[in-house]
């Protein structure tokens, strides 16, 4: 586990403001450590999966209250270094409560958020949230679904919880009001995103303005960053080393944004891009081809440079 860079002063002001995330290592390595910590502050974590393990580099969040944390999603691989850094990051709480539960549930069912869910089973104290919408339908208890706002209560930390399908049918939205934090899942992110169902989508993006208008949000947060800093440049599907990615989180302007561009693509099935951020709208089989394509070329080159130059210290995915 590696904690994040900041910038001091950057810092005081914003406890993201200045993070360098770890982002895959150049060809030679060395390799990034399995998992980054970032400590918002004594209570909440968010977490970054190397991209060295698996290319979609997920990031999840830890949030504890005095009576019980929740980890949303587990990452892409399996034995990841997920749950030992969760553990070392709980040690503390658990000897000093006992009983101190954990619950481990899931920003939306895709298996590069849930592929760690088995490194939990039979960890003491802990509740492995399922990941279909019936799972998390009768966890959280929603009678209404999606547009239901839930209380889930850490102890002396509340979460709101609301369904946001459209990506996938069982994501949900957690906002965070200690922090401010809207943990938004793979429905907002710098990145492609992927639409499954617009209609849901939109709707989803309507009720999430509706929601923000009547609560302080110091950040929308994803599960990914897929975009450059260049203005409709994104890293290729598959891509290993992304030295020049955005920032993480982003504005309450550009949670609306996405909105508005969602209604504006709604009946107009293709890619669609935004900038900071790409709409997907459908398979979009021949874009995906491409992208894989990019990937695939992205990586016979980064080969071809390790033959040239051999790695030198850590291993190296390709």
């Amino acid at each position: 586990m590696a904690d994040g860079t900041k910038d001091a002063d950057t810092t005081q002001r914003d406890p993201l403001a200045g993070v360098r995330w770890i982002h895959g290592s150049p060809p030679g390595g060395p390799a990034d450590p399995k998992v980054q910590v970032v400590h918002v502050d004594d209570d909440t974590f968010i977490l970054r999966q190397s991209k060295d393990l698996n290319y979609e580099g997920p990031f999840l969040y830890l949030l504890c209250g005095t009576e019980r944390a929740i980890l949303l999603d587990t990452g892409a691989v399996a034995g990841g270094g997920v749950r030992q850094t969760v553990d070392s990051l709980l040690r503390d709480r658990e000897r000093d409560t006992p009983g101190y539960q954990l619950v481990v549930a899931h920003t939306h069912g895709h298996g590069d958020h849930v592929a760690g869910d088995g490194d939990f089973a039979g960890r003491p104290d802990t509740t492995v949230v399922g990941h279909e919408l019936g799972d998390v339908q009768a966890y959280f208890g929603f009678t209404s679904w999606p547009g239901q706002v839930l209380v889930f209560d850490l102890g002396g930390r509340r979460l709101e919880i609301t369904g946001s399908p459209g990506h996938q049918d069982a994501a949900i939205t957690v906002y965070d009001e200690r922090t401010g934090f809207l943990l938004t899942g793979d429905t907002v992110y710098p990145g492609r995103l992927y639409v499954r169902d617009m209609a849901a989508f939109t709707a989803s993006l309507d009720r999430l303005a509706e929601f923000t208008a009547t609560r302080r949000v110091s950040h929308v947060l994803g599960c990914h960053i897929e975009m450059t800093t260049r203005p409709d440049r994104d890293y290729p599907i598959g891509c290993r080393y992304q030295p020049d990615e955005p920032p993480l989180q982003l504005s309450l302007a550009r949670l609306l944004a996405v909105r508005d561009a969602a209604r504006q693509v709604q009946d107009k099935p293709g890619v669609h891009k935004f900038g900071d951020f790409a709409i997907y709208n459908g398979p979009c089989v021949p874009a995906m081809l491409r992208e894989i394509a990019r990937g695939l070329a992205g990586r016979a080159r980064r080969k071809v440079t390790l033959l040239i130059k051999p790695a030198a210290g850590g291993v190296v995915s390709g």
